[in-house]
């Protein structure tokens, strides 16, 4: 077991091997609460914490997905440059609604963090939850929160909103492909990106440009709102 374990390619695989698990089940049943990622985060969390496994040991492999990360990011401009004259002709209601999207997210993870009487180290780590992770971190940094806090945010918030946005906005009667593409770019963004393109190409495009988009404007809205919504909490 140590020998697998000490292999610099072991949280590689295990991380390929438990989200092509995921891919299988959610084939199988097709259901939100089925997500691929939720499943091999699932999975490799149980495996780490029944075999005693230290996280750095799995990280010594797993990092590796990480040189990815840029080039799989470049790819996302594909869809959107195919759908470049849709975002030229709603520029307006897309800015809008990122922007709004934005506020909100900020917004609503003050009131809650407040109502259910959360410190405000921890509201100051959650509060950039929908943005994506390496601006989340800097943000974090910026009001003296906790980054690990708000990378575990920023994956929970991805997975539940790829599981339930989609449901969510047949829910409210949203079926503006635009919408919804912008919808789950902005509140999960990779994550939810990753779902609006299986929905398709337009969803898929106008999710890729909220997710820059969004942390664009979520970096300039922070230090003006978030002073402004805590003097309000408080």
């Amino acid at each position: 077991m140590d020998i697998i374990v000490e292999n610099q390619f072991f949280g590689l695989a295990l991380s390929i091997i438990a989200f092509q698990i995921g891919l299988l089940i959610y084939g199988r049943f097709r259901l939100p609460i089925f997500n691929p990622l939720l499943i091999a985060a699932g999975l490799i969390i149980g495996i780490l914490i029944v075999f005693d496994i230290d996280v750095e040991k799995y990280n010594k492999g797993a990092n590796i997905i990480h040189m990815f990360l840029g080039p799989a990011t470049v790819l996302l401009a594909v869809p959107l440059y195919r759908q470049i004259e849709k975002v030229k002709e709603n520029a307006l209601p897309i800015l809008l609604g990122i922007t709004l999207g934005s506020l909100s997210s900020i917004i609503s993870v003050a009131l809650f963090s407040r109502l259910l009487g959360l410190d405000e180290i921890l509201l100051r780590s959650l509060v950039a939850k929908s943005v994506t992770t390496p601006i989340g971190i800097e943000v974090t940094n910026s009001l003296g929160g906790l980054p690990p806090v708000t990378v575990l945010s920023i994956i929970i918030t991805g997975i539940t909103g790829a599981a339930i946005g989609p449901a969510l906005c047949k829910l409210l009667g949203i079926k503006n492909k635009i919408a919804v593409g912008v919808a789950l770019g902005t509140a999960s963004h990779g994550v939810g990106t990753s779902k609006a393109l299986e929905l398709g190409e337009t969803e898929g495009a106008m999710s890729s440009l909220s997710i820059g988009l969004a942390g664009l404007i979520t970096v300039f809205l922070m230090p003006i709102v978030f002073p402004f919504v805590l003097k309000i909490i408080n």
